[in-house]
């Protein structure tokens, strides 16, 4: 079981349109745990090659993955647990965020590509075109057995994967309420949203 004493971090991973931010939101809620959003730590060349169809390439990727791990560690360093949304799609990803000073742990949103499809092309508002979800899936690396995480169905209902997270990962739902702390954003004066 998971304390106050031991900084841990739920990453919520999956390709884009797998609902992340729904179910890392509910699952902050659920634990009373700060919660941020990866694409608040892209840096602005990131989203406009993503916007313009373009998938990023390892190298585009390694900052962002440094700042999410940075904010991590500084929360854990205030003792606080933490949910991210991150797509961690290889194993190489993964091993960054785990760099981390928490446990971090690995919630896989996984789903059928016409699932996900089908739901991306219903969403706006989001930089991510359907067009790059097959590049996702082509990059997508699943978890190995060493690595300390679980997968989920998509098409289940957000608060049924919440709760099927907090019992597969021994999570403490018990810990008083933690204030909502936003991302810090190194590569963008004005962060792009943040959720309150």
């Amino acid at each position: 079981m998971t304390t106050s004493a031991e900084p841990t971090c739920v990453v919520v991973m999956g390709v884009s349109g797998s609902g992340k931010s729904t179910v890392a939101g509910a699952l902050a809620d659920r634990l009373a745990w700060p919660m941020a959003e990866a694409d608040e730590f892209h840096p602005a060349a990131n989203i406009a090659k993503m916007s313009a169809g373009t998938p990023l390439t390892d190298a585009d990727r390694a900052p962002w993955l440094a700042a999410i791990r940075d904010w991590i560690t500084d929360r854990a360093a205030a003792g606080e647990s933490t949910v991210v949304t991150c797509s961690a799609l290889k194993r190489a990803y993964r091993d960054v965020l785990r760099e981390a000073g928490a446990r971090v742990r690995f919630l896989h949103l996984r789903g059928a590509a016409e699932v996900i499809g089908e739901r991306m092309r219903h969403r706006s508002g989001h930089f991510m075109p359907p067009s790059l979800l097959r590049s996702q899936f082509d990059t997508l690396e699943a978890l190995r057995s060493d690595e300390d995480g679980v997968a989920v169905d998509v098409t289940r209902a957000p608060e049924v994967i919440v709760e099927e997270a907090v019992t597969r990962l021994g999570l403490d739902a018990g810990r008083p309420p933690a204030s909502r702390v936003p991302p810090r954003a190194p590569h963008s004066e004005t962060p792009r949203k943040q959720r309150s």
